[in-house]
């Protein structure tokens, strides 16, 4: 089996993906713009052979190594680079090389476009917020007649709160609509609730190998743009109803052989037309691993290792190994370089002793939504979550 992996080397974890499959007998292959020199020595010995790109925006560079891959090594099996960025990219190639692992161009907008979204959910059965294209100040205007404030504008086509931002009012409406976004934007009603997931890895046939959830109170456009405490934290166990969406949604989404990232809303307050407060409602879909250290949460979670897991769908198409350790709280504090907090981030991880797991820096390119500085520890209660928080984000007197 022939796996070519687009920018292996970044996320750096995301080189566990092609160690993992190495170990399974597969033949690695990557490419990528950062100099061979750069890579991290595990991913050295994952991959068989690296061709270096000047850049992966440029299409026909990456067709050329595709090419020299296929007359060096034989027909490509599987393209992927299990990131937000570079899905189009992953789709284009298996048009062009015939791959049937993933989707191809024509069906990567319902993964990647907001609106398009929205029909899949309603075919799960999942509420969805009311929505509508970005187009005129009229049809603004009209929108929040319907909805009232606040409403929600961001990009059809974007990831992590980017560039999203909430209106207030008929004066906010204004202001946005002088200097419109060049990309498609739409307008959503506000939702009043905290961000659940639905993470894992599907098969061939759709059916969920992994699953589990995680939860972040903070709104994520407020910790983009207000730069509020960002943290979040990985569920024991899955609950109920997010594993009963989460399922439905893959379902009607058709995904298969995917690591999925399913985000939805818990209403904290009634909202008509989609529920009551404690519900759930639809927000995003996302064909692969959530960001950051995320995957690696989910490990440390679930006693786990996800990287494994993917890589044995890939190569045998199941589940071969089992996983019976301790399931465990697992939360994530990104804290900033130009906050001054009550302790370091050296302390912070002394402080927690054996529940500490990943202290480090958050790659800058991922910072402005996730932090600076990542702090990971695991609790057994929702109390030593809390003490943890509180802890990781005390400002120090001036701060």
């Amino acid at each position: 089996m022939n796996f070519v992996f687009i920018s292996p080397n970044f996320p750096e974890a995301y080189r566990w993906f092609c160690v993992r499959l190495r170990e399974n007998g597969v033949n690695v292959l990557g490419v990528g713009d950062a100099p061979y020199d750069f890579l991290h020595p595990d991913l050295k010995w994952a991959l068989t052979e690296y061709y270096r790109v000047g850049s992966l925006e440029d299409y026909d560079q990456v067709l050329r190594a595709l090419g020299y891959f296929t007359g060096r090594y034989g027909k490509v099996d599987w393209v992927e680079s299990n990131n937000e960025y570079w899905l189009e990219l992953d789709a284009q190639l298996r048009t062009d090389f015939n791959i049937t692992t993933g989707p191809k161009a024509h069906e990567i907008g319902k993964y990647k476009s907001k609106l398009a979204m929205k029909e899949y959910y309603q075919k799960a059965g999942v509420p969805c917020a009311r929505c509508a294209p970005v187009t005129s100040l009229e049809a603004g205007l009209d929108f929040v007649r319907e909805t009232g404030y606040p409403v929600v504008v961001k990009p059809d086509n974007g990831v992590g709160a980017v560039a999203t931002w909430r209106l207030e009012d008929d004066a906010d409406l204004r202001r946005f609509f002088q200097v419109l976004p060049e990309t498609p934007y739409l307008m959503e009603e506000y939702i009043s609730g905290s961000v659940v997931t639905y993470d894992g890895i599907c098969g061939a046939g759709g059916e969920v190998l992994f699953a589990a959830s995680h939860v972040t109170r903070n709104s994520i456009m407020d910790m983009v743009n207000k730069h509020v405490p960002t943290y979040y934290y990985v569920e024991k166990e899955v609950p109920a109803d997010v594993e009963a969406a989460g399922k439905a949604t893959l379902k009607a989404f058709g995904a298969a052989s995917r690591f999925f990232h399913l985000e939805f809303f818990r209403l904290t307050a009634d909202k008509p037309g989609l529920g009551r407060t404690g519900d759930i409602a639809a927000l995003e879909v996302n064909m692969r691993p959530a960001g950051g250290y995320t995957p690696d949460m989910l490990n440390f979670s679930q006693s786990a290792d996800v990287y494994r897991i993917w890589a044995d769908m890939v190569a045998f198409g199941e589940l071969r190994h089992v996983y019976n350790g301790p399931h465990r709280y697992c939360v994530y504090a990104g804290r900033r370089d130009e906050v001054r907090y009550d302790v370091s981030l050296g302390q912070l991880e002394a402080r927690c002793g054996s529940h500490a797991r990943l202290f480090t820096r958050m790659p800058d390119a991922l910072a402005g939504t996730m932090g600076n500085q990542v702090a990971i520890a695991c609790f057994d209660t929702m109390e030593e979550v809390d003490a943890f928080v509180e802890t990781a984000f005390r400002l120090r007197d001036g701060g």
